[in-house]
C-alpha cells in the first residue's frame, strides 16, 4: 500500500509513526510529496487520503510497463530505477524517452481512454506507484492544483519527446504522439476554468456565462468568477501575450495566483500589484497579462474594479451599450514595483456587464478590417434580452461572419454577468 515517499527515506510506517511531536509529523507529512511533479505544491493530507490504497510495484530491468495498443486503466508514478518510452516495438537507446524519478506514466491513456500508444520499459529494476483511473480522475483531479501540475508535465514532456522524435527522425509518430498530448493539455486547460452554462444556476439574483476559444489547441486567455462570500462576487478575464504552450503555462500560473490572492486581499488594485510581483519573478521569457478584474456586492450592484492593461468592458442596457471607464494601469508581470488603482461602478438592475479579451474586437477579414468595439456593441444591443449564454454565442457568431473562417488568429474569450430583476416590496 502507498507509504511515505519523501526524497530521502521510503519509511512506509510513517503514517504508524507516534514518536516525536505531532506538529513534526505534519510537516513531514505536508513537505514529503512535493519532489513529485504531479503533486508539488498541493496539499499533503488530501494526497496521501487520495492514495492510500494504492500499490506499489517492484519491476526488474526489461519488464514492460505500458505496450503500444494495450489498454489501460492505470496512471504509474516512478519513485526509482530508470524507466523510458519507445515510440515502436524496437527498442533503441537513441529513441527512448527517459523519464525523470516522481514523473508520471500512463496518465494520457487513463484520461482519454484510449489504448496505450508508446512502449514503456523499466531499464533498471523500478519501483512504481500504481494508481487506478477512478482513484486518479476522481480524487487526484479535483485536488487543487494538481490539474496545472499534470498540463505543466506533459507540456514538458511534450518538449522532449519533440527534439528526440526529431533526432531520431521519425516525425510522423511524434506528432501523433503530441496531438495526444495537446489534447489532453486542452482538456486540462478547460477544466480550469468555469464554463458551465450558466454559471451558479442556483443564484436567482444574478447571471453569469463565459466563453473561451483558444486560436490553436491550448491557449494564453483566462477568466474566472467565483464568490468570496454569499453576497460578494470576484471576477476577472485576462489576455496572456502571445498564444499556444507557452501562453497556456503563464496562463496556469496566473489563474492560481488570482485565486489564492483573490480571498486574501480586500480591493482589485492590491490583488493586481501583488499579481504584478510575483508573475514579474523568474520571467526570463518576458511574458505578461493583461488583466480587468473586479469585486461585485451582488445586492446592491457596487463593482469595485481595476485594470491591467486590459480593453474595456461594455455595459449593456436596453438596446444601447457603452464603455465602462477604467483605470489606467499597466501590463501585469512585465514590471516590477507598479501600483494600480480602483474605480467603483453601480450596475442597474438588468444591466449586462459583458467583458473580453482583444481576440473578439481584433479579429480580422480578409481585407484586413478589425471587427471593432462597433460591431461588438451592436450585436450586444441586438442582443440585449437573450440570455447571456444566447448572447455570448451571438457574438462568437458575429466574429466568424466577419472574418470568414472557422479558425481564429487569436484566443476569444468572453464573460458576461447581468443582475436580476429585483422583486418589488411588499
Amino acid at each position: 500500500m502507498f507509504g511515505d515517499l519523501s526524497e530521502r527515506q521510503s519509511d512506509r510506517r510513517l503514517t504508524e509513526s507516534g514518536g516525536g511531536p505531532e506538529h513534526r509529523l505534519h510537516e513531514r507529512r505536508n513537505s514529503s510529496l512535493d519532489w513529485i511533479a504531479l503533486f508539488k505544491n498541493a496539499d499533503a493530507l488530501e494526497v496521501r487520503e487520495a492514495l492510500r490504497d494504492c500499490e506499489v510495484l517492484e519491476l526488474s530491468a526489461g519488464s514492460a510497463v505500458l505496450s503500444p495498443g494495450q489498454a489501460n486503466d492505470h496512471a504509474y508514478i516512478l519513485l526509482s530505477g530508470e524507466l523510458a518510452a519507445f515510440l515502436s516495438q524496437e527498442v533503441r537507446a537513441d529513441q527512448a524517452i527517459a523519464f525523470s524519478r516522481g514523473d508520471c506514466v500512463g496518465e494520457l491513456s487513463v484520461i482519454d481512454g484510449k489504448p496505450a500508444s508508446a512502449l514503456v520499459l523499466a531499464l533498471s529494476s523500478v519501483r512504481l506507484l500504481k494508481i487506478s483511473k477512478p482513484v486518479f480522475c476522481e480524487r487526484l483531479l479535483v485536488i487543487p492544483q494538481i490539474a496545472s501540475n499534470l498540463m505543466m508535465s506533459l507540456t514538458e514532456r511534450m518538449r522532449r519527446s519533440n527534439e528526440q522524435a526529431l533526432k531520431a527522425q521519425r516525425e510522423q509518430l511524434e506528432l501523433e504522439h503530441l496531438r495526444k498530448e495537446l489534447s489532453v493539455a486542452r482538456q486540462l486547460q478547460t477544466s480550469m476554468l468555469p464554463l458551465q452554462r450558466p454559471l451558479f444556476a442556483d443564484r436567482q439574483d444574478i447571471d453569469i456565462c463565459g466563453f473561451m476559444e483558444p486560436a490553436s489547441v491550448v491557449g494564453g486567455d483566462l477568466f474566472d468568477a467565483f464568490f468570496l462570500d454569499d453576497r460578494r462576487l470576484f471576477f476577472c478575464v485576462g489576455d496572456v501575450s502571445g498564444h499556444g504552450i507557452a501562453a497556456a503555462l503563464f496562463m496556469a500560473r496566473a489563474i492560481g495566483l488570482i485565486r489564492v490572492l483573490a480571498t486574501q486581499v480586500e480591493h482589485p488594485d492590491e490583488l493586481l500589484g501583488l499579481l504584478n510581483e510575483r508573475l514579474c519573478i523568474d520571467n526570463d521569457a518576458n511574458i505578461f497579462v493583461t488583466l480587468f478584474c473586479g469585486t461585485l456586492d451582488v445586492p446592491t450592484g457596487i463593482l469595485n474594479y481595476s485594470n491591467g492593461g486590459h480593453c474595456a468592458p461594455m455595459l449593456v442596457l436596453g438596446d444601447s451599450s457603452i464603455e465602462l471607464p477604467i483605470p489606467k494601469g499597466a501590463l501585469v508581470g512585465a514590471f516590477p514595483g507598479l501600483k494600480y488603482q480602483r474605480m467603483t461602478h453601480r450596475l442597474q438592475e438588468q444591466q449586462t456587464l459583458f467583458c473580453y479579451t482583444d481576440g473578439v474586437t481584433e479579429a480580422q477579414n480578409a481585407a484586413g478590417d478589425e471587427f471593432g468595439e462597433q460591431r461588438c456593441q451592436m450585436v450586444l444591443n441586438r442582443s440585449c434580452t437573450e440570455t447571456l449564454p444566447k448572447l455570448l454565442d451571438d457574438v462568437r457568431s458575429a466574429v466568424k461572419l466577419h472574418t470568414g473562417a472557422d479558425t481564429l488568429e487569436d484566443d476569444c474569450t468572453m464573460l458576461a454577468l447581468r443582475l436580476a430583476a429585483r422583486p418589488l416590496p411588499a
